[in-house]
């Protein structure tokens, strides 16, 4: 037997080793398995179709400054969800997903939780393709955008007469008048009244170079002065082969210091809706009144297209003073008054004939 002993105490019991293994296993299993459960209600909660939405197209309208509860309560409302804490529960997960753009929208039946947030949150915002004619005053385009987008008529007059717009957008007058050029656009439905003004404004100074107001000044017309020239032009005559015609009249007239006695800039003294004038009517004390005042009107009485604005830059060469209506759509010229009478008979007559 030799000297050495053996402290059997220090060394691991196998059977141990193997016990405390497999308590170790059996903490970390639990926890894995936890996990991985967890991890799979999450992806199922998140993306799992038809979990909590409806079975049919719904549709959602997104107003300015809404923020996602407002549009999470809209969603309920609406039928497009079934209840509202899974919406609420997605976006917390994924923040990003509070960002959802003002527009109309059409929602696809049978998405997952996390597919329709992430498609409000992702769509491109509406469109709306919108007309204004040429000839219409700023009340009546305010008018027609609020009933084609998310704002009201009031807004975009208001809007369409701050000093702060008009002063970054170089309009030296009270108002936007003249300024939105008629034409075909595409708006954002959700855009605000100071940009549907601004890209109004946008289109004028886009179409307006520096070749057209050179001409403008060799003629001696301020830019305003242009547009108020050309809006009456475009009152008078929806004919783009007189517009030349009608422009050389008021241009000769303005030369010889007539006035100009145009009836439109009457009508837009008298406000309301266009009708037939009355000799009282012509003394409508209004600066707008050129019956009274001599001169170009203070500015624009509607907003010309292209067509009256180009027009007044290039007019007919012509000693016109006069024009009468021939009463089938378009006018009668004439450089001497007794010539007009004659004219303004002819025109009599023509409506004598149609009643």
């Amino acid at each position: 037997m030799s000297g050495k002993t053996v402290n059997r105490e220090s060394r691991p019991v196998k059977g141990a080793l193997c016990t405390m293994a497999s308590k170790k296993t059996f903490l970390r299993n639990p926890l894995k398995v936890s996990m991985a459960a967890l991890l799979t209600i999450l992806a199922c909660f998140l993306f799992l179709p038809e979990l909590n939405t409806a079975s049919s197209t719904t549709s959602l309208i997104v107003h300015r400054n809404m923020g996602i509860r407002a549009i999470v309560d809209e969603l309920y409302r609406n039928g497009t969800i079934n209840r509202k804490w899974p919406a609420i529960v997605t976006v917390s997960i994924v923040p990003k997903l509070h960002n959802i753009k003002p527009g109309r929208y059409t929602i696809a039946p049978g998405m997952s939780n996390f597919m329709l947030m992430y498609y409000l949150h992702a769509h491109r915002q509406d469109e709306v393709r919108i007309t204004l004619p040429e000839g219409l005053n700023l009340g009546r385009v305010a008018r027609i955008l609020s009933q084609n987008l998310d704002f009201d008529s009031t807004a975009f007059m208001a809007a369409a007469s701050s000093p702060s717009l008009l002063v970054r957008r170089g309009i030296m007058a009270k108002n936007a008048e003249g300024y939105l050029l008629p034409g075909t656009y595409d708006f954002a439905w959700a855009s605000s009244p100071e940009e549907a003004a601004g890209f109004l404004i946008g289109r004028f100074r886009h179409f307006y170079t520096d070749s057209l107001k050179s001409v403008a000044a060799k003629q001696g017309l301020t830019e305003t002065g242009l547009l108020t020239l050309a809006s009456i032009v475009e009152a008078e005559t929806p004919l783009n082969q007189e517009k030349n015609i009608v422009a050389s009249v008021y241009l000769n007239r303005l030369k010889k210091k007539m006035r100009l006695q145009a009836d439109p800039t009457v009508q837009y003294a008298l406000g309301g809706e266009a009708r037939r004038l009355y000799f009282k009517d012509l003394t409508a004390d209004s600066p707008y009144n050129t019956y009274r005042h001599a001169g170009l009107p203070p500015g624009p009485i509607c907003n010309p297209g292209v067509a009256s604005i180009l027009a007044v830059l290039n007019p007919t060469e012509s000693n016109f003073l006069y024009f009468v209506a021939t009463g089938k759509g378009g006018h009668y010229f004439a450089e001497s008054y007794a010539e007009h009478n004659a004219n303004i008979q002819k025109h009599k007559n023509a409506r004598h004939e149609t009643k």
